[in-house]
């Protein structure tokens, strides 16, 4: 019977953990607005924020006119804080130290050495034209 309970316990162990993210949590609360994302962002879409997170936020609108935010802290070797910039193609961003990419669209690791997705943040419409970008 013991065997049973301690192989149930393992089960809800394994089943209930949660992959812990190895980008450092921090506080985040930035508020944009379409105006100012419009102002801001950069020739790709990208709306590049220091400040907040680990090293500084991206901001992107994609289709629809929702919009995506991340920390530009790369997860390849993130203890050394190495913020992500606009990539060579469209749609990517690139870890200037390690030559990693990872896609805009959903922080995915999109070229070697990354193997873990960019972290991400939630971002909730305060009302019509203004975000806040929360974690």
């Amino acid at each position: 019977m013991s065997r049973y309970v301690m192989m149930i316990g393992l089960f809800l162990l394994v089943a209930c953990g949660k992959e812990d993210s190895i980008i450092p949590d921090t506080y985040v609360n930035f508020r944009f607005s379409d105006v100012e994302y419009q102002q801001k962002r950069d020739g790709n879409g990208l709306y590049f924020v220091n400040g907040y997170g680990v090293a500084g936020l991206v901001i992107f609108k994609v289709s629809g006119g929702e919009y995506v935010a991340f920390d530009r802290c790369s997860t390849v070797n993130p203890e050394k804080r190495c913020a992500v910039q606009a990539g060579d193609t469209a749609f990517t961003l690139t870890d200037p130290c390690s030559g990693a990419m990872f896609s805009i669209l959903d922080g995915a690791p999109a070229k070697a050495p990354a193997t873990r997705a960019l972290k991400q943040y939630s971002v909730v419409q305060s009302q019509p034209g203004f975000y806040t970008v929360i974690n």
